[in-house]
Formats: structure tokens, sequence, C-alpha cells
């Protein structure tokens, strides 16, 4: 087909149909005694105040459909003469298509949103963008959008609560996403009953099918980036209203531990960080629990020399291992949360000094030993290493459950846990997903997406 005749092609129907699974697509006629246009644009991208201010209202003030034409031909930024994917293009962007006296033009009509959007503060990157989304759908949906200009992507919307009327947005892209998935969120969402929703948080646990679990099987995230990315991999993400995070399903444990720093750095970078982000769950989880065997039930598995030293830490400890490391393990709880509660001005100072002088006076008087200072700071230092902050709050619970086994069966109840951890990661589903697949297969969905 010439170029030509794929521009004459461009029109309202074609358009539309393109367009079609867009929940914030608006299609308007303007009429008025003298005649009538049509427009079509999309709302989450477009400037409000543009559109009525360059558009709506020079049509009613003019009076003439033709001296009218003229006006937005003749505007600039306004492209008359386009083709089919240059057309997509433009609406995707912003634009307004008008159809006056059977004429098609793209008007300029782009909204940015800047104002109201902050830096990301719960997922901090070195490099790459650091917008967050906001409590404002339209905003958030126009940073995406902006983000991933495909007609793919496809917008459901839908509004959940009796009484806070919560709107609630659900994004996919229809070529890779997962339409067995797709059709289990929809199926959760249609018969949720709830009075009130106000984060996203809220949500993830009503559509979650195991209430009982204690690792999140959804991502929660604030960086529009990160929900761009999944997107792509095949993914949905669920925006809501008031909130400035969103939900992305299905999630597997390898997820959590993915930064989008990853995804700038070099391969062989990213995958250490990974690692390291491994290992330092693996610290959390364990050393609590090694430390009480070691000194309470099998100080034979270390050296001599290392039995010495931290039997020599503890000469002075007047309580089991377990008490001592169950008390340093809530004070770095107190004052983790006690950071968490402060005014940001005085918050980081209080917590470090309080931690310093904690720690130097239990061990002056002799309650803890030396070690268990290093121990706890380790354990607290690998603990914030997790991207995502739902999974850093399991991890912090779980170790607990790790310490009890080593308090109750030493090293037996150290393995005893390991191997029942890693079946219950195995037994786990997200939406259909296989949990603990370790490393994460590109595009998920696509061939799924592209069978439907």
């Amino acid at each position: 087909m010439s170029v030509q005749q794929d521009k004459h092609n461009v029109s309202l129907e074609w358009i539309k149909g393109e367009l079609d699974g867009f929940a914030d697509l608006i299609d308007r006629t303007l009429v008025a005694p003298f005649g009538q246009i049509n427009l079509i644009y999309i709302k989450s991208v477009t400037d409000s105040q543009t559109l009525s201010r360059h558009v709506i209202t020079p049509f009613y003030e003019m009076g003439d459909t033709n001296a009218y034409r003229d006006y937005i031909t003749t505007y600039p930024g306004t492209e008359e003469e386009t083709t089919k994917d240059v057309a997509i293009e433009l609406m995707l962007s912003g634009y307004v298509l008008l159809s006056i006296n059977d004429v098609i033009c793209f008007f300029d009509a782009m909204g940015t949103e800047s104002s109201g959007v902050s830096e990301t503060s719960a997922e901090s990157i070195s490099q790459g963008p650091s917008d967050a989304l906001t409590e404002d759908l339209a905003v958030n949906l126009n940073m995406i959008r902006r983000r991933y200009q495909s007609t793919n992507l496809k917008m459901e919307t839908m509004v959940i609560g009796d009484v806070s009327k919560t709107k609630v947005a659900i994004l996919y892209d229809i070529s890779r996403v997962d339409h067995s998935v797709l059709a289990e969120l929809r199926e959760k969402m249609n018969t949720l009953e709830v009075d009130i929703l106000q984060a996203t948080g809220e949500l993830e646990k009503f559509i979650s099918s195991d209430k009982l679990r204690i690792l999140p099987k959804s991502i929660i995230t604030e960086r529009p980036d990160r929900v761009v990315f999944n997107l792509s991999e095949g993914k949905v993400a669920i925006l809501l209203d008031t909130t400035g995070y969103a939900i992305v399903l299905p999630s597997i444990f390898n997820d959590f531990f993915t930064s989008m720093d990853d995804k700038i750095q070099f391969p062989i970078v990213g995958r250490f960080l990974k690692l390291l982000r491994i290992i330092g769950v693996c610290m959390t989880l364990w050393l609590p629990a090694i430390y009480v065997t070691l000194t309470s039930y099998n100080p034979e598995i270390v050296r001599v020399q290392v039995a010495l030293l931290i039997s020599g830490s503890r000469a002075t400890v007047p309580y089991p291992s377990f008490v001592e490391v169950f008390l340093m393990l809530m004070m770095m709880e107190f004052l983790t949360e006690a950071s968490l509660r402060l005014p940001k001005a005085i918050g980081p100072t209080a917590t470090t000094v309080g931690g310093l002088i904690l720690g130097q006076a239990a061990t002056a008087a002799g309650l803890v030993g030396n070690i268990m200072i290093i121990l706890v700071s380790a354990v607290a230092i690998s603990n914030f290493l997790i991207p995502l902050n739902m999974m850093s709050l399991s991890i912090r619970v779980l170790k607990y459950v790790f310490l009890i086994a080593a308090a109750v069966l030493g090293m037996v109840g150290v393995v005893v846990c390991v191997v029942g951890f890693a079946m219950y990661l195995c037994k786990q589903r997200s939406f259909g997903q296989p949990y603990f697949r370790l490393f994460f297969l590109d595009n998920l969905g696509k061939k799924k997406g592209g069978e439907h």
C-alpha cells in the first residue's frame, strides 16, 4: 500500500478500532447551530486546559466550521497529513484527533504532569529515573503511558469500595500478558466486597488466594519504571487512586531481589549485586540461629580458637545465648521502628546515637558479648540489602523462626528450617506461576498471550 493510500485510511473508525480497550479514550461530538465536529483523545496524556482553551472554546466563538478548520489546521503544532503509524504515535503522545468537514487533523494538546511528582523514597537507586508514583491516578497513568507508547497497552477501570468508591486501573500488554492470569485477576476483583479501600497493600491481601502466607506474592512498588518494565515482561499492573504505589503480578521470589539498577549496570555487575542480596538474606536468616547453635549445642563445629573466642566474649553474660540474641535483635527492631516513626529531622540522629550508646553500655555492663554486637549489626545491614520493603519485613520475621528452632534443636533445627523453607517456596504459586523459579524467564506470558 502506498503512503498516500495509507493517509486516506486514517479515519475515526480506524482510530477507535486501534485504540479499542483504552478505558481513558474519550470520543466526543461538539454540536452547534452552524455545524459539528468530532474529537478523539486519550484523557490521561492530554492537557484538559489546552483542549478547552484552544480547541473547544474557539469552536463555539467562531461560529463557522470552515473558519474553525482553517484556524486548527494552521495552528502551530497541528499535524494534518500523516500515516497510520504516525497517527497512532501522535494519539499515544497526547494529540487530539479532530474531524472537521471530513478533514482529519491532529492538534497538539500533550499534557506533562510534573508538579506533584516527587522523588522515590522507598526504592532509591544510584542511576536511572528518580520520579515516583503519586496519589493521583491520572498523573500515574501519564507517567506510565509516556514510557510505554504502544497500542497493545490496554487499561480497564473499576470502582472498589462501597464507601470509599476507590478508582482502580488494571494495565497490561495484550500481546504479552498471560490471559489465564488476567482472567483470574478479573474474577477476584469483580467478586471483591469491601467498604473502604485506601492502600495497595489492602488490595494485595484481598486478591491473594493464600491468607496465611508469610512471603509476598505481588510486588508493591512506587517506581513507574519498574511498572513499565514488568508490563513489558507480560505482567499485570494495578493502580489505585489516592495512593502512590502500584501492584505488579504475578511475581516470583527472584523478583523481590531485583533493583532497577541491575538493568542499567553491566550484566556481570548486575548479577553480582543480586548475589550480594541473596547472601544478605541468608545471613539475616541463619546468623542468629548459627550463633546460638555454636555457643549452646555444637561448639565442636568450628575451630578451637573460634570456640574459645566466642566463649571468652560471653564470660560475663549471665543468661543463655538464645536470650542474649533475642534481646539484641528486639532492641534492633525497636531502633528500626523508631527511625520510621520519629520526625525525619531527628530520626537518623536519634537512632544512630541510641544504637551506639546501647551497644557500648550493654557490652561494658557484661550483658552481651562483643561478638553479639557484630552479629546483630551484620544482620541489620544484610536485611536492608533487599530492594523491596515487603520482602524485607517478611525476612525480618522469619529469622525468629530459625532462631527458635536453633534454641530448641540446635543445628538439627536449623537444617530442618532450611529444608522446610525451601519446600514451602517450591509449593507456592503466584497466580499459577511457580514462585521459587530463581531465574525468571524473559517476557513472561509472551507465548501464552500469543496463543490466546
